[in-house]
């Protein structure tokens, strides 16, 4: 089983997570995932789409303090994560 380093719905550092990840159906942790995202198997977001979560990530980390451009430059590669990968 592959393990990632970020959330592959936010692109959030998994080791950040103060959840320590999502949760599977199982109650296991989910080792793609964080907590802000994936809940008990399910998304917290399921209609989210990969440029809307985009401007919430960039909004987010505006708000902790990050300049625009940077927050423009971390939230650049959430269409090529594994949730948004098959996405039209």
């Amino acid at each position: 089983m592959k393990t990632y380093k970020v959330c592959q719905s936010c692109s959030m550092p998994l080791k950040k997570d103060p959840a320590g990840g999502g949760t599977n159906t199982d109650g296991s942790k989910s080792n793609m995932y964080c907590s802000l995202c994936y809940q008990n198997g399910a998304f917290l977001q399921p209609d989210m789409t990969a440029s809307e979560m985009q401007d919430f990530v960039k909004q987010k980390l505006k708000e902790m303090g990050f300049p625009g451009f940077l927050a423009k430059i971390f939230s650049n590669g959430i269409p090529k994560l594994e949730r948004w990968k098959n996405q039209k």
